[in-house]
């Protein structure tokens, strides 16, 4: 049988795409992951291969930045070329990003099945980008491998077949479980010089730092923070030079770094205090580690954490109270994870993936 064909290409898809990998694997299936080279750089790619334990991409299209037009259609026509040669029997994508919907559009154009592994999230935000590309994705997608119970609700609404749709988990937090003891605080807190409490920001979202405007919000908040407590930023690309601009380095308890590996990142979010983002993954892993988090957004894609984990959605105006009340209240150790948010996903997966190869066949 021609492998399995599993499309990644950016940062969030790694940590989601371990968990099958090996899952697959131990049931012999052929298997071969494409990095399309969306996310290219060290920090945002290679460190992932090598501290996930992921087999090094069978191919890398390097298809690198651009808009979203032009990196889509890079990967549409690399994806048809490697599609048509290898025929796959399933195309496995992950999450939202744009090599998420590239890869379902090339394969359902084949008549090539597709699974997607976090189908069913939304934010019901439109000028959300990874909104639109989860939408179409389930649209497009044969098997739809859910998160949690709000997600099932969704696909159903939207017309999504009952027998298409499998909850399973979450395989990201597979990833985490799996890694826990290699998370050091201690020597994440002295690479950067922290003898005290601190909070951990990722922010990035075009409506939080593209505009001059949003940009000294966001600035403006974050040095309010530092007057409390210190924040490490590892800043992602998309935006650090407007926020850079608007003043993000002139207070000395804000220390940016350069995007994080994997082990380091979930490190320094363990030890913190609270962390501040607009990440959809963070509000995730900061669930499962019983870290608050503040989510500088109206929406979230991801309810369960508010309902069954420790996020809270935030704006710029209530985020510095909701920061104080948090650091207030005693810490019990205690907190809610989500349904099958216990480090099986990735085999569930699996049974339903071999399920659907052995019906085809």
């Amino acid at each position: 049988m021609s492998p399995v064909i599993h499309v990644t290409g950016a940062r969030p898809n790694f940590p989601k795409a371990a968990p099958v990998l090996a899952a697959l694997q131990a049931r012999g299936i052929e298997q071969m992951l494409v990095h399309t080279g969306q996310h290219y750089d060290d920090k945002m790619s290679e460190i992932f291969f090598r501290e996930l334990g992921l087999p090094q991409p069978d191919v890398n299209l390097g298809v690198g930045s651009g808009s979203h037009a032009v990196q889509t259609a890079a990967i549409m026509v690399g994806l048809e070329e490697l599609f048509i040669k290898h025929q796959p029997p399933l195309v496995i994508v992950y999450g939202d990003v744009n090599s998420t919907v590239a890869a379902a559009l090339v394969a359902s154009k084949l008549h090539i099945p597709v699974a997607h592994v976090e189908a069913g999230l939304r934010s019901f935000d439109m000028t959300m980008p990874e909104e639109v590309n989860r939408r179409l994705t389930d649209q497009l997608s044969d098997v739809l491998l859910v998160t949690s119970e709000d997600a099932i609700g969704h696909l159903t609404s939207e017309g999504v077949d009952a027998d298409r749709i499998h909850f399973v988990g979450n395989s990201m937090i597979d990833t985490l479980l799996a890694h826990l003891d290699s998370f050091d605080v201690d020597k994440a807190r002295a690479a950067y010089l922290l003898n005290g409490p601190y909070v951990v920001a990722t922010l990035h979202r075009p409506a939080n730092v593209d505009s001059m405007e949003s940009a000294r919000e966001l600035v403006e908040v974050l040095h309010q923070i530092a007057d409390r407590l210190d924040v490490v930023f590892p800043l992602h690309p998309r935006g650090r030079a407007t926020l850079e601009a608007a003043g993000l380095l002139d207070h000395q308890r804000v220390h940016v770094v350069d995007p994080l590996g994997y082990t380091e990142f979930i490190s320094l979010v363990r030890g913190s205090s609270a962390v501040v983002t607009d990440s959809g993954g963070v509000q995730e892993e900061t669930t499962v580690l019983g870290v608050p988090c503040l989510t500088l957004r109206p929406n979230t894609e991801r309810p369960v954490t508010i309902t069954n984990g420790t996020n809270q959605l935030v704006t710029t105006q209530s985020v510095i109270g909701a920061l104080d009340a948090v650091l207030a209240a005693p810490q019990s150790g205690e907190h809610a994870v989500p349904e099958l948010w216990d480090g099986k996903a990735g085999p569930r997966i699996a049974d339903v993936i071999e399920n659907f190869l052995r019906g085809r066949s």
